[in-house]
């Protein structure tokens, strides 16, 4: 890339056509990477853009304008692009449900763990939107989560420009180089119009696998089918299925996490006169952890300390604070709940009459449709574990069955087989995918060319720790990736001499 002096750019347009900024500020709302061709050899191609991969695009706009109001020179700015398989942009919209709050401070945003000053901070995200003195008589650092998935569509907005959409990308082929040296040193990348079905191929030299989770229904749930829906589901399906919220229908949620109390506790007020039912194995719901010193575990330098261990000492480090995360629920939502469970003893004389019931030492052992005539009912067969000596079954009859059981996060398997042959053991069946503490994809030794790779987010908790899939580190990673990917062909931290200058 060669240097261009922002002097010979400011208020006007860069000979390769990206936009211009003022005092490193974009001009028109937009970004200062660049959208090129899609047959041309982009920098970086981004799989997925939620909330990691727009992080990532914050970083690097963040680092291009303060080069310039630090007095260094721009460079022409990165072609990239992001590949999001959704329409639009969306942040676990079937999750948006009424009156759903953030579980992490509002500081803990894209940009201010990083950098105060940035223009994406949710603090400025609110003075645009002329809502920051409203914001502040809330004396919240928790703000509701329709507000953080439109501070998150507002970030985006920016980087319209670089940003595809109904992109469903579907492999990732490592290329040889031209200048015979063997290595890889450039990846194509071809992905899947989702209305159109025409597929594209982009070639890059740097990749990073952002695209988020998978709903996970485990056996014996199926896979596909119209009574059976994932909480991240919920919002879109949850009306289609049952279209008349006066009739009494028969719903249960399956899971003990955050989601499933939070599917749970909305249907009472969605559907007044429903009967539901909330199937859990332990004996009860649990309050998540999120005291100050525990939540240091969830701090960006603690990723370094974690990566540091032996991977037994990781795992037991991880799996000692899961509470933290899994399985656990808001002390706000379960008193909430346990209110609502109460004030059924007072209306009914048995809890067997309650049209709310919370079923603790349920496992579901198998899912049976019910005839048509039945409308199309599911048939659970539970096993009670309450006594555990003796262990009993019973049958619920549902309407829908709503599953809260979490995500699986191993897409990058799917979308890397082309580039498994080059892996330090060559690929082996057994052998998992190894990142170093940059996030940056180990292969084997003289396989990969320096200025080309591949970046894995959000599926390396085991190596990186519980803060890998969710929004607290994001802020950081997103400038440690931009500066594991362009930091030296880029500068992003130049030392100029003079009094302009800054390290």
């Amino acid at each position: 890339m060669s240097s261009t002096s922002l002097n010979g750019s400011i208020n006007g347009v860069h000979e390769n056509g990206w936009k211009s900024c003022e005092n490193g500020v974009a001009l028109n709302h937009r970004s200062l990477l660049q959208k090129v061709e899609q047959d041309e050899l982009h920098d970086l191609v981004c799989i997925g853009f939620g909330p990691a991969s727009l992080a990532i695009a914050v970083a690097l706009h963040d680092a291009l304008g303060e080069r310039g109001r630090s007095g260094g020179k721009y460079v022409d700015p990165p072609k990239v692009a992001f590949l999001e398989r959704q329409a639009q942009f969306a942040w676990h919209a079937g999750m948006l449900l009424p009156g759903t709050k953030m579980q992490i401070s509002f500081l803990k945003d894209l940009a201010t763990l990083r950098n105060p000053k940035s223009d994406f901070t949710f603090l400025n995200y609110l003075h645009k939107k002329d809502r920051l003195v409203e914001f502040a008589n809330l004396s919240t650092f928790l703000p509701q989560r329709i507000e953080f998935e439109d501070y998150l569509k507002w970030c985006a907005d920016w980087f319209e420009d670089v940003a595809e959409y109904s992109q469903e990308v579907i492999q990732v082929t490592p290329e040889k180089s031209s200048k015979g040296s063997g290595a890889i040193d450039s990846f194509a990348i071809t992905s899947r119009h989702t209305e159109t079905g025409k597929t594209t191929t982009r070639r890059a030299r740097h990749v990073v696998v952002a695209v988020g989770g998978k709903a996970w229904i485990p056996a014996p749930f199926p896979q596909s089918h119209p009574r059976v829906i994932h909480s991240s589901q919920y919002s879109h399906a949850v009306h289609q299925i049952l279209t008349d919220s006066s009739r009494p229908y028969r719903i249960a949620v399956v899971g003990s996490g955050q989601s499933a109390a939070e599917v749970f506790a909305t249907l009472h007020s969605q559907y007044p006169n429903s009967q539901t039912r909330l199937i859990i194995k332990g004996a009860a719901l649990r309050p998540s952890d999120d005291s100050p010193f525990v939540n240091e575990i969830f701090n960006p330098e603690r990723v370094d300390s974690i990566y540091r261990l032996s991977s037994a000492k990781r795992a037991a480090s991880i799996a000692e604070d899961r509470n933290t995360n899994y399985g656990v629920v808001r002390i706000e939502l379960l008193e909430h709940i346990y209110e609502t469970l109460y004030t059924q003893r007072i209306q009914y004389s048995s809890e067997a009459e309650w049209p709310h019931r919370i079923l603790s030492h349920r496992i579901v052992q198998d899912v049976k449709e019910l005839s048509a005539k039945s409308g199309n009912q599911l048939r659970l067969r539970l096993q009670d574990n309450t006594d555990p000596t003796a262990p009993s079954t019973e049958a619920l009859d549902v309407d829908l069955l709503i599953l809260a059981t979490g995500y699986t996060r191993d897409a990058h398997e799917t979308l890397l087989q082309s580039a498994r042959h080059l892996m330090p053991n060559g690929g082996r069946a057994s052998e998992k995918w190894d990142v170093g503490r940059d996030y940056r994809v180990h292969f084997a030794q003289g396989k990969m060319s320096p200025d080309a790779g591949v970046w894995l987010q959000g599926c390396n908790q085991d190596t990186h720790g519980l803060a890998d899939s969710l929004l607290s580190i994001l802020a950081v990673r997103g400038g440690e990736i931009v500066d594991s990917i362009f930091g030296g062909e880029l500068d992003l931290h130049p030392h100029v001499n003079g009094s302009n200058g800054v390290h």
